[in-house]
């Protein structure tokens, strides 16, 4: 019944789009400090930009852009090589150079981008699993894929002359959301003639509140500084990035397998977020932790010998394993504390509804996961009143826009962490030429108001930036 009602809304509208050429490039990026990523540590990563041209069913012509930092660590945890997965996912991303122009079929993005992760991504996944001794997890193609659907959805609003946001209602879509959440699962709302238009603010703001990320390796003042830090006129300690850029919210990262080095890190951040008259703290244990008794531990513990810091914590974001099938923790006991946030296993609404019925709160979208999965997952948390928060990938560059125009529009418990500006202030240059404010934190604060245009109004023909050569080019037949 669910598939006959999709295919009854397979209507057609002039606008609907399908990609006839793309472009890959990949941009190499140094950190100036290391983040730390679970067990790994991350100095250097690549960024993925597509450039996708599309053509409407009048014929006409338009490209759109996207950009993804090829997250390795963050995807593809393994004992494999990391210069063995980096590979690898660069190799799938020119695969996918390859097969978006094939696509041939029509529609809006949400649509061409939803049925291509469903449809094509498994079977494109397979495949290249098959020439490798460990397959590629799902989550580091969706990394992959990503960029190119960000590309689509851009391109449409280039195409219609109308910011990306503005494409989500019925008068572009040809199918509701019911015909996406398809079998329905478990659930009672009704989303019969119901667009992703109704889920988001109908009036984003121009400003949000920016949440820097304290990783586990970060010297929190000048006593923990070994002299080995960069002196390139960027701060290195906390203390100095709260003066600096007047910052109110703090992500912590943490351990997840040493319960007093994790106590003692949310202490002493706690502390220094006090002292700075901070009062937004969220905990991040890196998924390592197995038993919810381990967090439920730590926090109960804050709040009988730390209650202010114990307040202060917003959220907690994913400290269990990505796997939820292999790793069906019930949490409810866990939520009860605080709202805990699905994540890394997050990959699209499915999993939100599967992550739901074992106690978590809301979910962390990011864009890195795709701009159709993120739009889904979105409708359908808030549709069940499941709070949204949008996460950084360390988006530099253009990667930066569609992440912080997802949280404006999503409507967040606060903010949007960004991070970028930590780790590699400097390759953002030639964008923060343009958008000067969204690069650059200021009162705690960034600022969109310099975002217009249509798509996702990057405004790429003002930015200044040189591409090295294509890594890939595809054109269809």
């Amino acid at each position: 019944m669910g598939v006959s009602r999709a295919r009854k809304q397979r209507l057609s509208k002039i606008t609907d789009i399908r990609p006839v050429a793309a472009r890959l490039h990949f941009l190499p990026v140094q950190l100036r400090v290391p983040l730390k990523f679970g067990t790994e540590v991350t100095t250097s990563v690549t960024c993925a930009r597509v450039c996708l041209t599309v053509e409407d069913r009048s014929g006409r012509r338009a490209d759109g852009w996207g950009e993804t930092p090829l997250a390795v660590q963050w995807g593809w945890p393994s004992n494999l090589p990391y210069a063995l997965r980096h590979e690898r996912m660069k190799g799938f991303c020119r695969r996918l150079t390859a097969v978006w122009p094939t696509i041939g079929a029509y529609g809006h993005p949400l649509e061409v981008g939803n049925d291509f992760l469903h449809d094509q991504l498994p079977r494109l996944l397979d495949d290249f699993a098959a020439e490798d001794s460990e397959p590629m997890p799902h989550l580091a193609a969706l990394i992959c894929v990503s960029p190119f659907d960000l590309a689509l959805h851009d391109a449409l609003g280039v195409r219609c002359g109308c910011d990306t946001y503005q494409s989500y209602g019925r008068e572009l879509l040809n199918r509701d959301l019911a015909s996406f959440f398809v079998p329905p699962g478990r659930t009672t709302v009704d989303f019969g003639g119901r667009y992703p238009a109704d889920f988001l603010v109908a009036e984003p703001p121009r400003r949000l509140s920016a949440w820097h990320l304290v990783g586990g390796l970060d010297p929190l003042d000048r006593s923990e500084q070994t002299g080995d830090e960069p002196d390139d006129g960027y701060p290195v300690n906390l203390v100095d990035w709260i003066d600096r850029d007047g910052l109110t919210c703090l992500k912590v990262k943490l351990r997840g397998n040493d319960a007093a080095w994790d106590y003692a890190r949310l202490m002493r951040v706690g502390s220094i977020a006090a002292a700075g008259g901070i009062k937004h703290l969220s905990a991040d244990f890196n998924c390592t932790v197995t038993d919810p008794a381990y967090v439920i531990e730590i926090l109960d513990r804050l709040e009988v010998d730390e209650p202010i810091i114990f307040e202060n914590i917003c959220y907690v974001e994913q400290p269990f394993p990505y796997d939820l099938d292999a790793h069906p923790i019930d949490v409810h006991n866990l939520a009860r504390r605080k709202p805990l946030l699905l994540d890394e296993s997050a990959h699209d609404w499915r999993k939100i509804q599967q992550g739901r019925e074992l106690g978590w709160s809301g979910v962390a979208l990011k864009t890195c996961k795709t701009q159709s999965g993120a739009i889904l997952s979105l409708c359908w948390a808030k549709a069940h009143d499941m709070p949204v928060m949008v996460q950084d990938l360390t988006n530099p560059m253009l990667a930066q826009i569609p992440h912080v125009r997802l949280a404006a529009h999503a409507g967040t418990i606060l903010g949007v962490e960004t991070n970028a500006m930590q780790f590699y202030p400097e390759v953002s240059l030639p964008e923060a030429a343009v958008h000067p404010e969204l690069y650059r934190r200021r009162r705690g604060m960034i600022d969109l108001s310099t975002l217009a245009g249509p798509g996702f109004g990057y405004r790429l023909n003002e930015i200044n930036r040189e591409l090295p050569s294509p890594a890939a080019v595809c054109a269809a037949d």
